[in-house]
């Protein structure tokens, strides 16, 4: 398994727009003028940036909601 995939997967990412495997790469994640160094899976192609849906309501939904409460 790659670190891409979840348990039960069994394909790689794919860019939609290259085609290309999405590589695990360190992006810099913005939220309010603050900027969060995040691994993230990310096309080497384009640079296009694929956040899962349980990182997106997750965790990162907590520290939105955290930034905007200061």
């Amino acid at each position: 398994m790659t670190p891409l995939e979840k348990p039960g997967e069994t394909a790689a990412k794919l860019c939609l727009k290259c085609n290309l495997p999405l590589a695990m790469a360190k992006v810099g994640i913005s939220y309010l003028g603050n900027t969060f160094p995040v691994d993230l899976p990310k096309c080497p192609g384009c640079g296009l940036v694929y956040i899962p849906e349980d990182l997106a309501l997750g965790k990162m939904a907590e520290v939105e909601k955290l930034l905007e409460d200061k």
